[in-house]
């Protein structure tokens, strides 16, 4: 299959529009990062999801739509506190997981009685699914178990000759993917950290729960069992002072390693790594998470043998980087204090 490598255009997304409706596979940009898209609807057409990426099949996908009414559609019911969450939340980096009425594929739900539906809040992104008149089933736009791509360049890495086309957008700008909340329960839960964070949930509805770090043997959300985010190289987590980190830099060096570094300013200024990729400030965490994969690609790139991360700490935004780099990390490294 030749991929067809699309502008933003109104004509292109017409094109785009019409291999949705004819059950192909269209990579687009949302404010995440690229969504792999397909009629939610067909189960034909989301088994090229699958097929594409390589992704096991019990791993439920996200439905994405272009305005709440839409939800109504594919769900039993909207309880009260899930409509809060949605009038404050989308369009935008979030996710709810509903019970199903088995409108959508069972490819889609990976035969749970839940789905999760999303509004991406990107102009081109919503344009699609408006001009394809369909939900679009759309689970990030790589290969599984490597990096999200935030760039189309990222996706026609990965699936260049495995789907129909691709819509360039320009880079993502959250760079994360979506909080995922379960609102099936009495209690809603967050099964997924993104760029909404627990702190700005709880202020609309109160107390919230946060799933099991445990990888889930039926996960109702993407990102809960299997390994994700993984670069070439092997990736260590530093958690510890700029010396600890040289520390460790010249231990793999002196094992005759090429080591690469991802990490904030001042501590790349503060050690000597044979690469190193700034991915923004310590006092900025979202430009962390906007850089975070980009950084994690850009290292395949290189000669690099090992690649050490910093670490952050464990709350807002930074929870959503540091449940990424947990599942990416070969090994964690910790300073004895």
């Amino acid at each position: 299959m030749k991929t067809d490598f699309l502008d933003a255009t109104k004509q292109s997304l017409k094109i785009a529009a019409d291999y949705l409706k004819k059950q192909e596979v269209v990579a687009f940009p949302t404010e995440t990062v690229y969504g792999l898209g397909a009629d939610a609807t067909s189960e034909v057409a989301v088994s090229k999801i699958f097929k594409a990426k390589g992704r096991p099949a019990d791993n439920p996908l996200i439905v994405h739509v272009h305005h709440p009414q839409q939800i109504n559609h594919y769900v039993t019911e909207i309880p009260a506190i899930a409509q809060k969450l949605i009038d404050t939340f989308m369009p935008g980096p979030f996710t709810i997981i509903l019970k199903s009425n088995g409108k959508v594929a069972s490819t889609v739900t990976a035969g749970l009685d839940t789905v999760a539906i999303r509004i991406p809040d990107h102009p081109i992104g919503r344009a699609l699914i408006q001009e394809a008149n369909l939900p679009l089933a759309a689970p990030s736009a790589n290969l599984s178990g490597k990096p999200s791509p935030t760039t189309a360049k990222h996706v026609f890495h990965d699936l260049d000759g495995k789907i129909a086309g691709i819509i360039d957008g320009g880079a993502t700008g959250v760079g994360l993917e979506s909080t995922v909340v379960d609102a099936t329960g009495d209690i809603p839960v967050i099964l997924r950290p993104g760029g909404i964070t627990k702190h700005q949930i709880e202020k609309v509805i109160g107390s919230v729960e946060l799933a099991s770090a445990l990888k889930e043997e039926q996960p109702k959300s993407p990102g809960m069992k299997y390994n994700h985010y993984e670069p070439d190289a092997p990736l260590y987590l530093v958690d510890g002072e700029h010396d600890f980190f040289q520390e460790k830099i010249d231990h793999f060096q002196a094992q005759g390693k090429k080591v690469g570094v991802i990490a904030t300013k001042p501590l790349i200024d503060q050690i000597n790594a044979d690469i190193c990729y700034a991915c923004g400030n310590r006092n900025n965490l979202s430009e962390v998470a906007a850089k975070l994969y980009f950084a994690l690609r850009y290292f395949n790139d290189t000669n690099a043998d090992i690649i050490l991360a910093e670490t952050y700490p464990n709350q807002e935004i930074g929870e959503a980087i540091m449940n990424r780099l947990n599942k990416a990390a070969t090994n964690h490294l910790k300073q004895n204090i």
